[in-house]
């Protein structure tokens, strides 16, 4: 069976390892998040079996993914950015509303979120246009250009309907920009346009009135009005113990948390499931605490955090570029959008809407995450064959060598 495993399952074993924990926590937990889907469901166990299906599939992808040279992902990723764009426009007009953001695009009764598109496409893209700098500053002043205009096109459009996206993956970009010593005077330039732009469109949404807000405005004040009860909670402890229809969510997920002491209740014994509507999704780690305690959550970050420092091991050893930047953009994505939903189901932040990468519940999300995750395993596979296929052509030179020495 290890020789089976070995010969298929190429790429780095820990990158394994952290993925199939992570859908192994993802089963078992929401087997018991998804309770009022299985309520409102005629077959009470179809939603816990679709998105099994969709971990199995995920997997799949990964493995079928990670055999895929890196060259033919650099290539692809320019029709895929294309396909996201078009799509991503597609959704403002046909979409389908969730939560009061159109954010979804069903095609032949498939559902799917386009903004996953974007978020990867951009990455493996800015990954590509990163490593053609090349050391010239004429270059990285072109490079800049085009990374700024594709990141402002797919942002732009994700940004509408989903903020917390559009931030983080222009996030995730500028980072990439930082780890690929692109001059520091343009990267400030961009903190100084986005935080000043932030600022101005705050204050000009508290002086305008929201009563009858324009339509594309609508979730402006839907961000504002997050941060702004995130802000008066922290500067009246008295807010902490009131619930309102606002907050709800964010109340009882602090009570699963409180629940869940050091070893949880156990898996299938949540009784916050019952009252978090989004307990399958943007709030899973306080049902995971509520569950399986304190311990469950840190393993949870430990795999994370695992997966943070495998890539920064991998993006050393990448002799190019292209492969370290890409790496490190795909795994800031996963890590950074964690951190951000552990944080939310801690009240740490403000509500984002930002799923637990591989565990919260949503077919494209694990989908997208299966094919980072792929793509990870890929480049770790072909660091492993490079480095076969010179300690072989190493073998061969000192058996010649051998030989001529011998005769």
């Amino acid at each position: 069976m290890g020789a089976i495993l070995k010969k298929y399952l190429k790429g780095d074993a820990v990158l394994w390892v952290v993925f199939v924990g992570l859908c192994l926590i993802s089963a078992v937990e929401m087997f018991s998040a998804s309770s009022t889907l299985a309520f409102k469901a005629s077959n009470h166990t179809a939603p816990m079996l679709k998105h099994v299906a969709f971990l199995v599939f995920g997997a799949f992808i990964a493995f079928i993914v990670h055999l895929i040279p890196s060259k033919f992902i650099r290539f692809g990723s320019y029709l895929l950015m294309l396909l996201s764009i078009v799509t991503l426009v597609v959704v403002q007009f046909k979409g389908e509303t969730t939560n009061d953001a159109a954010r979804w695009l069903s095609i032949g009764g498939f559902q799917f979120q386009p903004s996953e598109l974007g978020k990867l496409s951009l990455i493996v893209v800015a990954s590509d246009l990163i490593s053609r700098i090349k050391n010239s500053s004429v270059i990285e002043d072109k490079i800049f250009i085009w990374l700024m205009i594709l990141s402002a096109i797919v942002c732009v459009l994700i940004l509408k309907e989903n903020f917390s996206t559009a931030a983080l993956l222009f996030g995730v970009i500028w980072i990439m920009m930082f780890i690929a010593n692109i001059s520091w005077k343009k990267l400030s330039v961009v903190i100084v346009v986005l935080l000043s732009t932030v600022i101005v469109g705050y204050l000009a949404l508290s002086i305008f009135p929201t009563e009858k807000p324009p339509k594309v405005f609508e979730r402006t004040y839907t961000w504002k009005n997050r941060i702004d009860r995130f802000v008066l909670e922290k500067d009246d402890n008295t807010n902490k113990y009131v619930f309102t229809d606002e907050n709800l969510q964010v109340q009882n997920g602090r009570i699963a948390i409180a629940r869940g002491g050091f070893i949880g209740l156990m898996p299938g014994n949540s009784i916050q499931r019952d009252f978090l509507s989004q307990a399958y999704s943007d709030f899973i780690y306080a049902i995971i605490i509520e569950e399986l305690g304190m311990v469950g959550g840190i393993i949870v970050i430990m795999l994370y955090m695992v997966l943070l420092f495998r890539a920064g091991s991998i993006a050393k050893k990448s002799k190019t570029v292209f492969p370290a930047i890409l790496v490190m953009g795909l795994t800031l994505m996963i890590v950074l959008q964690a951190f951000i939903n552990m944080a939310v189901s801690t009240s740490l932040i403000p509500v984002t809407g930002q799923p637990l990468p591989m565990i919260s519940r949503g077919g494209t999300s694990i989908l997208t995450t299966s094919i980072y995750f792929g793509i990870l395993l890929g480049i770790t596979r072909q660091i492993n064959d490079d480095k076969q296929k010179e300690a072989d052509e190493l073998d061969v030179v000192i058996l010649e060598d051998d030989e001529e020495e011998f005769t």
